[in-house]
């Protein structure tokens, strides 16, 4: 026999739902949407894992970290989702999936993942940038998912990212090498006013979503904490890969149908860690000449 406080609650939910109201935390509100659509972020997302359940994410990161060769870091851990079922599982979530259909629609995939980790007292930081100046893809409609393994502030060297200026489409960026950033292609000081950037400051299991025109950076990280989060890439089928450019691109299919069939399909990995063969290629490994894909009209 179900208690009187049950179905009291059952009634307000069948309320609820006769009311169309989503009962469902992870699915974005129209408010939501537009917030996004006008400043290429959202914060203050639900949990997608509780504390207990990021600790045993964090318990394994190490198996991961082990397959690293001595003069790697990080940093190069980079589409290993494509052999790792640690790192598939996480960016085949269905919660951060409900996030991302609210933004890209019903049709969309999973094409890369990377980390994010700053030790404590790093002097490395990630210089201004737009993640679509790194990708050879066209049109831009992808959503990159920020997933914090720590709690995240600017103490330890959280992201900033300056509202609205995805609307400004893709800018130019320029190669400096000889600085903290881990990355070589930069936004040119003077694009954008920095005093307009927002502060991310999430709980480790959280996530934010950017769009991939958002110009975005982080500081170095001068704290005892560490700093770490997995990035996830998802774009919408009509987004197509320059394979000349980005050979490896491989698509997993997250939500309803590839109608497009525009990019080679990838096979769920078997494994619970393992490191792919190959080295993932972008804009900025493929050499200057790569950046002329922005140029032209069409792949």
């Amino acid at each position: 026999m179900p208690t009187a406080y049950n179905l009291a609650r059952q009634i307000g939910f069948y309320r609820l739902f006769a009311k169309g109201i989503n009962m469902n935390p992870y699915q974005l509100s129209d408010e939501q949407k537009t917030f996004y659509h006008e400043n290429g972020y959202l914060i203050g997302l639900p949990a997608i894992y509780t504390p207990e359940e990021m600790r045993q994410v964090n318990a394994e990161l190490p198996n991961i970290l082990a397959l690293l060769r001595p003069d790697e870091t990080a940093k190069d851990i980079r589409e290993w989702h494509e052999t790792s079922q640690y790192l598939y599982d996480l960016c085949m979530n269905p919660k951060i999936h409900d996030l991302v259909e609210g933004i890209l629609g019903p049709n969309f995939y999973l094409w890369a993942s990377s980390f994010f980790i700053k030790e404590p007292f790093s002097k490395a930081t990630v210089g201004w940038h737009q993640d679509a100046y790194y990708w050879p893809m066209k049109p831009h409609n992808s959503v990159t998912v920020w997933l914090a393994y720590d709690d995240v502030d600017e103490e330890n060297g959280g992201m900033m990212i300056i509202p609205g200026s995805h609307r400004a489409g893709l800018l130019q960026h320029t190669r400096q090498d000889g600085t903290d950033s881990i990355l070589t292609l930069q936004l040119e000081n003077g694009t954008f006013n920095e005093a307009d950037a927002v502060q991310f400051k999430l709980k480790a299991g959280e996530v934010t979503l950017h769009d991939d025109r958002a110009a975005h950076g982080s500081p170095a990280n001068p704290s005892s904490r560490r700093r770490a989060g997995l990035t996830m890439r998802y774009s919408g089928t009509n987004v197509k890969n320059d394979m000349s450019v980005n050979p490896n691109f491989k698509t997993y299919l997250c939500r309803g149908v590839d109608e497009y069939r525009l990019n080679p399909v990838g096979v769920p990995p078997t494994e619970r860690y393992g490191r792919p063969s190959f080295r993932a290629v972008s804009v900025e490994e493929a050499g200057p000449e790569a950046e002329e894909v922005h140029q032209s009209g069409s792949m």
